[in-house]
């Protein structure tokens, strides 16, 4: 494992800029890294977690900073996506089980990043409508129960759902997906909390390539260019990580 830590940071670093810079915390892009590099799926899921936490904490600060966050648009995702995120977290999936959900995870994300990247930066900057009560608390009960179950903070699925809806504009979307990502993670992690014993001791430098790009990725957001060519290339990535993790 430490042969690889500085190349695996190397893409974390870069799965975590560019998940941040469109609002996510970039689970579903470690998990990608992790599994590029043979990394046992016992431990993807609390380390992916744990990356998740740190980022989507300092990716929430950075966008309530800056007027994106509408709080009273995201409580009805997270109400009932918190409980069945821990329910999720408690329930530790065989490994093939695992590893063709999260590759279905991963391929579905890598094509939509791939196909539809967010990249209307000059979307306005008003708060998000509040979506229809009842749907956006079983569109929440769903992506939390497969937040926890995968080990991502649901971010990959909440997000085309409030723009294909239009319950949120491309910067809206941002705002309400990040801090929804940091409740549903904590909740996913809490629900195993055990899991953490199989955190690898190179967690540290994980995070701090995560923490970098969670930086660089909030400045782009907010204040630089359009990261849709760094979107796709992770989108090739994930990808890839998909076919291997399935075909594993």
């Amino acid at each position: 494992m430490l042969a690889n830590t500085l190349p695996l940071s190397g893409l974390i670093f870069l799965a975590a800029t560019i998940y941040t810079s469109v609002g996510h915390a970039g689970a579903s892009g470690y998990i990608a890294a992790m599994a590029l590099f043979g990394v046992a799926p016992a431990v993807m899921k609390p380390t992916a977690l744990c990356l998740n936490i740190l980022v989507a904490s300092f990716a929430t600060w950075r966008l309530h900073k800056a007027g994106w966050i509408t709080w009273s648009a995201l409580w009805p995702f997270v109400a009932c996506s918190v409980p069945l995120a821990a329910i999720g977290g408690a329930i530790q999936l065989p490994g093939a089980a695992y590893k063709l959900l999260v590759g279905l995870v991963l391929l579905f994300a890598g094509l939509r990043l791939l196909i539809d990247p967010r990249e209307k930066t000059n979307t306005p900057r008003g708060p998000a409508p509040r979506p229809p009560l009842l749907r956006a608390l079983g569109t929440g009960a769903v992506i939390g129960l497969l937040s926890g179950l995968t080990g991502t903070g649901g971010g990959i699925f909440l997000s085309p759902v409030l723009l294909f809806m239009g319950w949120a504009g491309a910067r809206q979307s941002a705002g309400i997906t990040s801090p929804f990502i940091l409740l549903n993670s904590i909740a996913g992690l809490a629900g195993n909390i055990l899991s953490l014993s199989v955190v690898p001791v190179e967690i540290s430098a994980y995070a701090t390539a995560a923490l970098a790009g969670a930086l660089l990725g909030t400045q782009l957001a907010i204040h630089w260019l359009s990261p849709t060519a760094l979107q796709r290339l992770l989108a090739t990535v994930l990808l890839i990580a998909a076919v291997k993790l399935m075909l594993a």
